[in-house]
C-alpha cells in the first residue's frame, strides 16, 4: 500500500481538459499549504501589489485624456523611433522678399531667368560623342553627358552651325567660317577661321566636305580638312564692277553656284547629305549636285532619272543640275537625309526621291529597286480621307534614314462668320529603330506617313488675340538618328520695366528623341527614347544660383527642382551697348547637339 500510494503521488495525471477546468474551480481539495502563515502573507502582498498598479493606471488615464490623448492603442519601440526621426511636414518654404520687378520674375520663373541669361551670355552649348573633340574641343573625354559651353563661342553670335561626329563648322557674326574637330586638323584645340571675308550666311555638310551660301548666293564647296584646304587650288574671283580687279580666296575652294540662273536669281537654302546637295533658287527651281568627294550619288537622290557617273556630263563631277521635272512647281522648302531628298512646293505637295530602303520616301519599299530617281508626289491628301479636310504640306525635314513633313488642315464652313478651324499636324515616316519617329514606338520600317502625337492637332489660348490658335511646328533639326523640335507656341520676350513685377518673359518648347548612344538627347542618361521629351535647362549653373536666392540658402546645397529647357525666339535685345536681333536655335549632328545664339 506505501508503495502504491507513492507511485500514484509521483506519477502525473493525464487530464481532459474539461475535467482539469471542472477541477480546478469546484472540486479542487484544500490542501494545508493553503492555510500556511506565510502563503497568506504572500496573497496579502499580491493583493497590494495589484491595488497600487490599479491606482497607477487610473492616474495615467486621466492625464492622457486630460492633454486630449489616448492610451488604447499598442506603441512598440519601433514606432516611437520612427516618429521621433519623422521631420514636421513643410508645405511650403518662403522665398525671400525681392528687391526689385525684374528680381522678382527670376525668382518666380525659371524660364524668364532663362530668356534673361540667353541675353546676357550669348554663345553655344554642346553635348554628345567628344571621340572627335567637336563638342568639348579642348578635352579629350568621350561623352559630354549634359550640356555645356564651348568656352571659344562665349559671347560670340552665330549665322548657322553644323556638327558631325569628327569635325565641326560655323559662319561667325562677320560672316567668316570656322572650323574645328579631329578631321579638320587633330592638332587644333578650339576653333580656326578658315574661309574670310565671303559674307556666308548658310552651311550643309556632306561626308568630307562643307558647303557655304554667301549673301550673294554664291555658293562654296570647301573640304573639311585643313591639309587639302592649304595644298588644293585656290580660286580668284572677280568683281561685277568695273575696274575693281579680282581677289584671292585663302583656302582651297570650288565655286558651285548654277551657272543657268535668270536675272536677279539667286541661290537663297542649302541642304545637304552624306553624298548629295540640293540648292533651292529666289525664283523656287531646285538644283542637285555631288556634295562628297569619296563617293557618287548612286540611290537616286540627285534627283535626275539615269544619272550616274558614268552617265554624268562633261565637265566637273560636282557641277549643279537642273531638276526638270520639277519645273512648274515653285518649290518653296527643301530637305536632304543622308541618300534621299524631300521638297515642297507653295501650293501645299510634297514630292520624295533617293534611298527609300526604309521607307522614308514614303512609299512603299519595292525589293526590285530599293529607290526612286525622279521626285515623286507624295499622297497626302489620301492621309485625311474621309475628313471633309482640306491637306496643305507646310514644310520638309529630313536626316539619316528619317522624313517629317508638315500639314495643315481646314474643313470647309459656309459661314463667313465662323470660319473653318485650322489644325497643324506632324507626319513621320522612314526608319525608326532607335525612336527617331517620336511615335513612342520602336519600328524598323515606316513606309506611310505616321502622326506624331506630340505635334499634332494642339491648340492654345492666345490672350492677345483673345482667340484659340493651333500650335504649329516652328521647325525640326533632324541628326542622323535623333531629333529636336521647336514649337511656335506663344511666347513672351516683350517683359520690360513698364510691366507688372508678376508679368514674366518665356521661350518656346523645344523636345528631343531618338537615339542617345552617345549622350546626344541632353537628358544625362544614355537609353533611347521614343517619345519627345524635355530636357532640364542648359545653364544649370544659374538655374542652382536662383534656387538658392529664392530660398535664401546662398551657402547650402538648394533642393533639386525641376524646370525645362525653353528655347527663346527672335527679338530685338541690346548686346555689348548695340541692338542686335537674336534667337537660340538648335542643331542636331550625327550623334552630337548644339544650341547656339543666332543673329
Amino acid at each position: 500500500m506505501i508503495g502504491a500510494r507513492s507511485l500514484s503521488r509521483s506519477t502525473p495525471r493525464l487530464l481532459h481538459p474539461a475535467q482539469s477546468c471542472r477541477l480546478s474551480t469546484k472540486a479542487r481539495p484544500q490542501t494545508r499549504a493553503a492555510t500556511h502563515p506565510y502563503a497568506q502573507r504572500r496573497q496579502q502582498h499580491f493583493v497590494r501589489s495589484v491595488a497600487t498598479v490599479t491606482a497607477l493606471w487610473a492616474t495615467a488615464t486621466a492625464w492622457q485624456w486630460y492633454n486630449g490623448g489616448t492610451i488604447f492603442r499598442e506603441v512598440h519601440a519601433e514606432e516611437r523611433v520612427k516618429e521621433q526621426e519623422e521631420p514636421e511636414l513643410a508645405l511650403e518654404k518662403p522665398r525671400r522678399a525681392a528687391t526689385s520687378k525684374e528680381d522678382n520674375r527670376d525668382l518666380i520663373s525659371s524660364q524668364h531667368l532663362q530668356v534673361k541669361k540667353s541675353w546676357e551670355n550669348p554663345g553655344v552649348y554642346a553635348w554628345g560623342s567628344n571621340v572627335g573633340r567637336v563638342v568639348a574641343p579642348g578635352s579629350s573625354q568621350p561623352y559630354v553627358k549634359t550640356p555645356q559651353r564651348i568656352p571659344f563661342f562665349d559671347g560670340k553670335l552665330l549665322k548657322d552651325i553644323k556638327l558631325d561626329t569628327s569635325f565641326g563648322a560655323a559662319i561667325n557674326e562677320k560672316g567668316d567660317l570656322l572650323q574645328w574637330g579631329t578631321a579638320f586638323d587633330k592638332e587644333a584645340m578650339e576653333p580656326v577661321t578658315t574661309l574670310r571675308g565671303q559674307n556666308l550666311i548658310q552651311l550643309a555638310i556632306s561626308r568630307d566636305r562643307i558647303l557655304a551660301l554667301a549673301k550673294s548666293g554664291t555658293v562654296y564647296s570647301i573640304p573639311v580638312s585643313r591639309e587639302e584646304q592649304v595644298a588644293g587650288k585656290k580660286p580668284i574671283l572677280s568683281s561685277w564692277l568695273p575696274f575693281w580687279g579680282s581677289s584671292p580666296i585663302d583656302v582651297s575652294a570650288r565655286i558651285r553656284t548654277p551657272e543657268s540662273l535668270g536675272w536677279n536669281e539667286r541661290v537663297t537654302n542649302i541642304s545637304s547629305g552624306l553624298e548629295h546637295a540640293l540648292l533651292l533658287t529666289s525664283s523656287g527651281r531646285v538644283f542637285s549636285m555631288a556634295s562628297g568627294s569619296e563617293h557618287y550619288p548612286t540611290r537616286g537622290e540627285l534627283g535626275i532619272p539615269g544619272l550616274q557617273w558614268e552617265t554624268r556630263p562633261a565637265g566637273a563631277f560636282d557641277l549643279p543640275h537642273e531638276i526638270t521635272t520639277l519645273k512648274g512647281f515653285p518649290i518653296s522648302n527643301i530637305a536632304t537625309g543622308d541618300h534621299h531628298s524631300l521638297v515642297s512646293d507653295a501650293a501645299g505637295r510634297a514630292f520624295s526621291f533617293g534611298d527609300n530602303s526604309a521607307g522614308q520616301l514614303g512609299f512603299e519599299f519595292n525589293p526590285d529597286s530599293s529607290f526612286i530617281d525622279a521626285p515623286s508626289l507624295l499622297p497626302t491628301q489620301k492621309l485625311y480621307s474621309g475628313s471633309g479636310q482640306q491637306a496643305s504640306v507646310t514644310n520638309v525635314f529630313a536626316g539619316g534614314k528619317t522624313s517629317f513633313i508638315t500639314i495643315e488642315t481646314i474643313k470647309p464652313n459656309f459661314s463667313a462668320k465662323a470660319p473653318g478651324r485650322i489644325t497643324a499636324d506632324t507626319w513621320a515616316f522612314g526608319y525608326g529603330l532607335t525612336g527617331q519617329l517620336g511615335m513612342g514606338r520602336w519600328i524598323h520600317t515606316q513606309n506611310s506617313p505616321m502622326k506624331v502625337p506630340s505635334f499634332s492637332s494642339l491648340f492654345e489660348y492666345d490672350e492677345t488675340n483673345d482667340s484659340v490658335i493651333p500650335i504649329r511646328l516652328a521647325y525640326l533639326s533632324v541628326g542622323d538618328k535623333h531629333v529636336a523640335g521647336v514649337m511656335d507656341n506663344v511666347a513672351s520676350v516683350n517683359v520690360g520695366r513698364k510691366h507688372t513685377e508678376n508679368e514674366t518673359n518665356w521661350g518656346r518648347d523645344i523636345l528631343f528623341w531618338g537615339n542617345n548612344e552617345f549622350y546626344q538627347i541632353g537628358s544625362g542618361k544614355r537609353n533611347n527614347v521614343s517619345q519627345p521629351t524635355y530636357i532640364e535647362p542648359l545653364d544649370r549653373a544659374a538655374e542652382s544660383e536662383r534656387t538658392m536666392s529664392m530660398l535664401g540658402l546662398a551657402k547650402q546645397k538648394p533642393e533639386k527642382e525641376m524646370h525645362r529647357f525653353q528655347i527663346t525666339p527672335r527679338q530685338n535685345v541690346k548686346i555689348e551697348g548695340r541692338n542686335v536681333s537674336v534667337e537660340q536655335r538648335v542643331e542636331c549632328g550625327r550623334g552630337v547637339t548644339a544650341v547656339f545664339s543666332a543673329v
